[in-house]
């Protein structure tokens, strides 16, 4: 693998050593003297264990890593690689920030559940590691042991996570200690509930949980493969100890579109959840981090930012691709193209590099722990640094749906330039790649900042210079509102409820106003509105108009027969006074009417003084005194 260190280094703004060959045996001591240096970056993840170990013994800090190998390197393409070196290296010296976790304290005890055959010999393996207890399904022998708990019944409900989980078992039978002959039963009940930490259900059945494969804790093998469940045996005896679960998702409430006044608007994240992570919490859902298996899906769906993916933050991963854009072309190259990929994908490159032609010299890789969190915003943020185009290569465990609805709404705004690359094998992968053509890039590259909305709308006017207005797929969180205005009395019931302030109104006179980039479609006005006025329209409005208040529906204001306030809107008044005028034996009489037009003030000032008044009452009883009683018993 020819390598130009002086051009690299020159490229990359670093020194950079001279090209080793054995770094990991024969030429370790040049690795231990720039480990022990600092700030040292090793271009070789395949013995990484290998660096830090040295790391380690010489109480240095552990270097980065950079694959400059299987990423750049070695590759069928003949054209210069020192553009995507450059890239690679540049993204490698940002700062990593670091993953915020919490503790998971797993005690060891452990729930089998199964049939007596598999069941009994799993706690049999597992009891010198774990505190078993063993829930039998069928009316197996019970074992003449008490290494580990025996009971039997039926599993009516689990949930949690690992550390942490909750069962309910119904037709529960516990073992009776007993002397001689076989052990006896207690007497069947319902709704025995307990606690563990691992969950080793060997019933082949339906799974406890949902997307069960993300569940931690929770070991599933497939009972009829013997090999299966001796590694889901083997993997539970090693889960005692303190863990540290990260905390992939952030979560704002007070952003949360979810409902308003028992009003459903946005669902997008309880719907597309695979674990059942995230509930409804009142106005706003709550999120649970210890079954949040940190697909990233949520994030990227989340219309109003209220949902943020945090492991690394999205600001982080466009910094990553910013940096991998410009320091392409900084080095020379003209027209990248961006490959994102997560673990499988980074393989599937490497397999490539090793067994096959390699990424075309053009194609710069970029890793992220979830492929789901990658969404629209991301796709355009790296059009507009100035790649020619995205290619997103999917895992077999991948979500699709969520990842094809960010695709298809970058594409709307972005100009087609993003691709699902589908591809399993890596040779395939790579055959479509040296396939295809670049598109043209952005002629003047931009680096947007602000929130995923703020950047999508930026990259967006970048893109499509010429565009005013661009239309969006059915389940895009950008758009209009629009209002019937034969239907709409003014209620002003869809103001209330707006969680983002797009609607408004005006203090002064009968106003609907609507503010189009910050509506978040979110349906909860519509939903609200008494009339069925509401409806939408999802577009990327570029014109700077939708940045600023428009009306939306205004009528002339009605004023009070007394004092000529302004209060309310005329044709309603007007409609009221038909409807119960002379109609409704409470406005019978024209004084009562007359009250119907006129403002709070004045309707009240009327109600007081008028006959029969409600609210009079009769002369108030004189106080009574100590002396009025005193004078009572003298006079008798």
């Amino acid at each position: 693998m020819p390598i130009d260190d002086a051009a690299l280094s020159e490229a990359a703004g670093q020194p950079c050593s001279k090209l080793h060959t054995n770094l990991c045996q024969a030429q370790s001591e040049d690795a231990a003297r720039a480990i022990a240096a600092g700030d040292a970056i090793i271009c070789c993840t395949q013995e990484q264990h290998f660096f830090e170990e040295l790391a380690t013994d010489l109480d240095a800090p552990a270097p980065a890593v950079l694959d400059l190998r299987d990423r750049a390197g070695w590759s069928a393409d003949t054209a210069s690689k020192l553009p995507k070196m450059a890239a690679l290296t540049a993204e490698a010296l940002l700062p990593s920030p670091q993953t915020k976790t919490t503790d998971v304290l797993s005690e060891g005890l452990c729930l089998i559940i199964g049939t007596g055959d598999l069941a009994l010999s799993a706690g049999r393996q597992l009891a010198p590691h774990l505190s078993v207890t063993v829930l039998l399904t069928d009316d197996a022998d019970l074992p003449d042991t008490r290494d580990f708990d025996v009971v039997r019944g039926q599993l009516r409900k689990a949930q949690g996570a690992f550390g942490q989980f909750e069962v309910t078992i119904d037709a529960l039978q516990q073992v009776i200690p007993g002397g001689r002959g076989a052990p006896g039963l207690t007497e069947p009940r319902n709704g025995g509930r307990s606690q563990c930490d691992i969950i080793l259900d060997l019933t082949g059945g339906t799974p406890l949980f949902p997307a069960h494969e993300k569940r931690e804790g929770y070991l599933r093998p497939d009972p009829k493969s013997p090999g299966a469940v001796a590694e889901a045996i083997l993997e539970a005896s090693h889960m005692v100890g303190t863990f540290e679960k990260p905390l992939y998702v952030k979560l704002e409430p007070l952003f949360c579109a979810h409902s308003r006044a028992n009003q459903i608007g946005c669902s997008n994240c309880l719907d597309i959840c695979p674990t059942g992570a995230i509930s409804p919490d009142g106005d706003h859902v709550a999120i649970d981090p210890m079954i949040c298996a940190g697909c990233g899906a949520c994030s990227a769906l989340c219309p109003s930012g209220a949902i943020t993916y945090d492991a690394p933050a999205t600001d982080h991963t466009i910094r990553r691709v910013q940096t991998l854009a410009t320091a392409y072309r900084e080095a020379g190259g003209a027209s990248p193209r961006l490959l994102v990929v997560n673990a499988h994908g980074a393989e599937m490159v490497r397999l490539a590099a090793r067994y096959g032609d390699g990424l075309p010299a053009d194609v710069i890789p970029l890793e992220v722990d979830a492929l789901n969190a990658f969404g629209h915003a991301e796709a355009l943020a790296a059009l507009a640094a100035g790649f020619a185009d995205v290619w997103i290569v999917p895992a077999p465990q991948t979500d699709r749906p969520p990842l094809e609805s960010e695709i298809a709404l970058a594409n709307a705004l972005g100009g087609g330039k993003v691709t699902l690359l589908d591809e399993q094998d890596p040779d395939a992968m790579v055959a479509r790649l040296y396939d295809a053509s670049p598109d043209t890039p952005v002629a003047e590259p931009v680096r947007p900042m602000g929130t995923r909305r703020q950047i999508a709308r930026q990259t967006a006017r970048s893109l499509n210079p010429d565009a005013e207005v661009i239309a969006l797929p059915e389940t895009a969180p950008y758009g209009a509102v629009l209002v019937n205005t034969d239907s709409c009395t003014l209620c002003l019931s869809c103001v209330s409820l707006c969680p983002s302030g797009a609607l408004g109104d005006n203090p002064d006179q009968p106003q609907l106003r609507f503010q189009e980039d910050a509506c978040l479609q979110c349906g909860l006005c519509a939903n609200v509105c008494p009339e069925d006025a509401i409806t939408y329209e999802p577009r990327m409005n570029l014109a700077a108009t939708a940045l600023e208040q428009v009306v939306l529906h205004e009528e002339e204001p009605f004023a009070c027969v007394e004092c000529g306030a302004l209060f309310g809107v005329k044709s309603t008044i007007e409609r009221i006074m038909d409807k119960l005028a002379g109609n409704h034996s409470m406005y019978s009489n024209p004084e009562a009417a007359r009250m119907i037009q006129m403002c709070d003030n004045c309707r009240v000032n009327a109600q007081y003084h008028s006959t029969n008044n409600p609210f009079s009452g009769g002369e108030r009883p004189k106080v009574r005194t100590t002396e009025d009683y005193l004078s009572k018993r003298r006079d008798h």
